[in-house]
C-alpha cells in the first residue's frame, strides 16, 4: 500500500468513491440527513486552501481516501467549533479493500502529519451510526470529547467528537 497525496485530476473519483463508501448508511438514517451527508462528503471541501488530500493505492487503485484540514479551520461549515489541532475529515475506503489495513494506514499518515507539524493533537468527528468507525477510532486511542458533538441536520443524530493527544 502507497500512502500519498492526491493528484488534482483524481478529486472526482475521490468523491465518487467516498459517497459510495458512506452509502451503506443511507439505510439506517433519515432521508435529510442522509442528504446532508453526502452533499457534505461530495463537496469540494477537500479542495480548501490548507486542506490535504491523502490516498491510499493498492495495485494502482485508490483504496481509500481522507482529508485532513490544519489547525483553527472551519472543518464542518460552523457546525463545530475551530479546534487548535488538524481534524480528519471524510475517511472512505472503497468496498472491495475493506478490512484490509487502509482505514489505519491513512490515519496514520494524518497523525503524523500532524506531529510532523508540531501539533499536540488531533481530532475528528464521525456520526454516532458509525459504529465500526468509532469503534476503529476508539482502538487507535482516541478519545471521546462530548463537549464538541453536534447535531447538523436537526434530527437527532449526534456527530461525534473524539480527539488524540500526539
Amino acid at each position: 500500500m502507497h500512502i500519498r497525496d492526491a493528484a488534482p485530476e483524481e478529486r472526482a473519483l475521490i468523491r465518487e468513491q467516498r459517497l459510495e463508501a458512506y452509502r451503506e448508511h443511507a439505510q439506517s438514517i433519515p432521508d435529510g440527513h442522509w442528504q446532508a451527508l453526502a452533499r457534505a462528503i461530495g463537496s469540494d471541501a477537500d479542495a480548501r486552501l490548507g486542506a490535504e488530500l491523502i490516498v491510499a493505492e493498492t495495485d494502482g487503485q485508490i483504496a481509500g481516501s481522507v482529508v485532513l484540514f490544519p489547525a483553527n479551520t472551519d472543518a464542518y461549515d460552523g457546525h463545530a467549533d475551530k479546534q487548535d489541532y488538524p481534524e480528519i475529515r471524510m475517511l472512505a475506503v472503497s468496498l472491495d479493500h475493506r478490512g484490509k489495513g487502509v482505514a489505519s494506514a491513512l490515519i496514520a499518515e494524518c497523525v503524523r502529519r500532524a506531529r510532523a507539524s508540531g501539533s499536540r493533537a488531533i481530532g475528528l468527528h464521525t456520526g454516532e451510526f458509525m459504529k465500526d468507525a468509532r469503534q476503529l477510532y476508539e482502538k487507535l486511542g482516541f478519545e471521546r470529547l462530548p463537549q464538541h458533538d453536534f447535531f447538523p441536520a436537526d434530527d437527532g443524530i449526534r456527530v461525534m467528537a473524539f480527539r488524540l493527544n500526539l
